[in-house]
């Protein structure tokens, strides 16, 4: 194969590529930057329409033609993969982790064996705080461990296939995402039908710990990441202030003037196909922005308070 590409000294102008573009974040995040005059590319597993798309299913290893790639690209936001929302059936288990492991593996690859003039400068692959799997009350930081179960094993797969393009040289950011409030779509969207009937309640004893983000803080971590240089590795995009499922549901209920008084027993829940009960909706993760809050990262919205009000308005 042969490659083109423009000098160096252009790439910082050169569109940012997002993969998962159509998804709640990738759409938000595709409208910033291109407020901000940022050219964005969507890769799209379907036929590409227009030259701001390029077709390739990254859960195969067959890309496609390299000049669609070549010198194009500063950076990478890598946000595919299969909803973790939905019954965990062996086949919607195998889709969850081969979408995020096989894909980024595809994706990183593949950056990785670009001439090194034309890699991009830095590969944002999005993960998820389900990487510390369920850990009580204990304060999680970016450098806790990783628990143990399904999600906790794909998410340490899943950051783990980046790895060739780290060797690359390409600096890589795993993004540890938590519960993102947002009513266009996501968690927050299947709950509000059941609270806005008053019939929403904390799920079990309600002790766990919910570690979240506003759509708009997530959006605005995104960019901070891509602009800043020195940062890499994990970073847990979460806002500062975690709180319990009991406290999220009265929240929740409180800012839709609705009664939170339906509780969903533990026993039910872990009734749930393919271990979702345990490994999702009782598993407690207190993770906090400890590099964020480290480089004095400013979240608009910090308070779930806040941000769930600001989420049911908009």
């Amino acid at each position: 194969m042969s490659f083109t590409g423009e000098s160096v000294a252009s790439a910082a102008n050169n569109p940012v590529l997002i993969t998962g573009a159509s998804g709640l974040v990738g759409s938000a995040l595709r409208a910033a930057l291109s407020t901000k005059g940022r050219s964005v590319v969507s890769l799209v597993r379907r036929g590409a329409s227009g030259k701001n798309q390029i077709h390739w299913d990254l859960t195969t290893a067959e890309p496609p033609d390299a000049r669609a790639f070549s010198g194009r690209f500063s950076a990478v936001v890598h946000l595919a993969g299969e909803p973790i929302m939905g019954v965990w059936t062996a086949a919607k288990k195998r889709h969850i982790y081969s979408s995020r492991v096989d894909g980024t593996r595809n994706l990183a690859g593949y950056l990785a064996g670009l001439p090194g003039e034309l890699r991009p400068e830095v590969l944002v692959c999005a993960s998820a705080v389900g990487y510390y799997g369920n850990r009580g009350d204990e304060v999680l930081t970016e450098s806790s461990g990783a628990g143990t179960g399904f999600l906790p094993e794909t998410c340490v797969a899943w950051e783990a296939a980046a790895q060739p393009a780290r060797d690359a040289g390409i600096r890589v950011v795993h993004l540890r995402i938590g519960i993102v409030l947002s009513s266009a779509g996501g968690a927050l969207t299947a709950m509000l039908p059941a609270f806005r009937f008053g019939l929403g309640g904390r799920l079990g004893r309600g002790n766990q710990w919910m570690s979240w983000i506003a759509l708009e803080d997530l959006v605005a971590v995104i960019q901070y990441v891509l602009s800043n240089a020195s940062i890499s590795g994990a970073v847990n995009a979460v806002a500062p202030n975690p709180v319990t499922n009991a406290d999220f549901t009265r929240t929740l209920a409180g800012a839709l003037n609705r009664p939170a008084a339906i509780p969903v027993p533990s026993f039910a829940l872990k009734l749930l196909p393919g271990g979702m009960g345990r490994g999702a909706l009782l598993s407690s993760a207190r993770a906090v922005p400890e590099v964020l809050s480290r480089l004095k990262f400013g979240f608009e919205y910090p308070t779930l308070e806040h941000a769930l009000q600001h989420a049911l308005v908009t």
